[in-house]
């Protein structure tokens, strides 16, 4: 039988409008069946909303394990907001306590994806966006910034890590992003299309180690950047040679890829092309994040089933999120802990 004739998932992760379902969503996720969903703040008001959500866009799909996606980053990109949820740092907080107190910073960076992953579960949200592994460069758009993990490779690789096992250890899925490096971009991807004129020596020293290193992550996220040296004419999201030479190959990343927002103006052509093009460039998973129907249509039309390969890594991924110990931790007593570090009494 014909690989794409077996019913499965459609190869697409879907945002919705508000905070609850219309009926025409319900229909409409019913019928294109896509692979997971992930949420922003427009979805966000109150847990009990958030859980409620989050069941009945499961409920559409049929299928109790279907990835819930969301940025909570900390700082400026975090979708949940106090006074229900915590307000969480941003990643620049920790990589500056690291330049005095490293093992300080890799504790405190732990701790606080530790409390991220306890709100996110509470919710029933499964896959957090973060952390962010680009190296921001010395002129490059603040888009990147304060989110950035480290502002050196090693930084990035150990505050990474941190970041990637307290997330784990609470039950949720990290995405490295945006690889193979965001940080070089002179424009924000989210308004033009970024190109990177660096040297195939100087990504591979700089842009390329944190993702390298943290290679055996569940999810990545791809950057909607052109990268001159590796593909001069598409960029990374829709390009079969980044995605198979450099992220696969090079890096060694095997588990879920999911593209960045096809939404962003970085990428051209319909939102359908859009789709069609980052899965045949090789992506597990287009994302479409801004809740129109209309765009989720022409998306969900260009967009054919996940393949087997797709989905043994979502399953790899899904059992390594069951696997976490959740027991014998105490909310107070990190939020405690993680107060004493971000105050340098460590």
């Amino acid at each position: 039988m014909p690989e794409n004739s077996v019913m499965r998932p459609r190869a697409v992760i879907f945002g919705c409008a508000g905070p609850v379902l219309e009926n025409s969503e319900r229909q409409f996720f019913r019928d294109s069946d896509p692979a997971g969903f992930i949420l922003f703040a427009r979805n966000c008001q109150d847990p009990d909303q958030v859980r409620g959500l989050v069941t009945d866009m499961r409920e559409c799909v049929g299928r109790g394990d279907a990835p819930v996606l969301i940025d909570q980053e900390g700082g400026r990109v975090q979708r949940l907001t106090p006074p229900h949820w915590r307000d969480a740092p941003a990643a620049n907080v920790f990589a500056a306590m690291a330049a005095g107190d490293p093992d300080a910073a890799i504790e405190a960076a732990r701790l606080n994806a530790r409390l991220i992953a306890a709100d996110l579960s509470d919710l029933g949200i499964t896959v957090n966006c973060a952390p962010v592994l680009d190296i921001p460069g010395a002129d490059a758009d603040p888009v990147i910034g304060d989110r950035a993990a480290g502002r050196t490779p090693g930084a990035a690789t150990v505050l990474g890590d941190a970041v990637c096992q307290g997330l784990l250890a609470g039950g949720v899925l990290p995405v490295i992003k945006h690889v193979p490096g965001h940080g070089r971009a002179s424009v924000d991807s989210h308004k033009q299309l970024p190109v990177v004129d660096a040297s195939l020596s100087e990504l591979q020293d700089v842009d390329f180690p944190p993702f390298r290193a943290l290679k055996d992550m569940p999810w990545a996220m791809t950057a909607h950047v052109i990268y001159m040296a590796l593909d001069a004419e598409r960029p990374a999201s829709t390009s079969p040679r980044v995605i198979a030479e450099v992220i696969r190959g090079t890096l060694g990343f095997q588990g879920v890829l999911v593209s960045d927002d096809l939404g962003m103006q970085a990428l051209s052509g319909s939102l359908g092309e859009r789709a069609a093009l980052v899965r045949a460039a090789g992506c597990d998973l287009a994302l479409h994040c801004g809740g129109d129907m209309a765009e989720m249509e022409d998306v969900a039309a260009s967009t054919g089933p996940i393949t087997n390969v797709t989905e043994d890594r979502l399953r790899a991924g899904e059992a390594r999120r069951t696997e976490a110990e959740l027991g014998g931790w105490e909310r107070d007593a990190a939020v405690a802990r993680l107060r004493e570090l971000l105050n340098g009494n460590g």
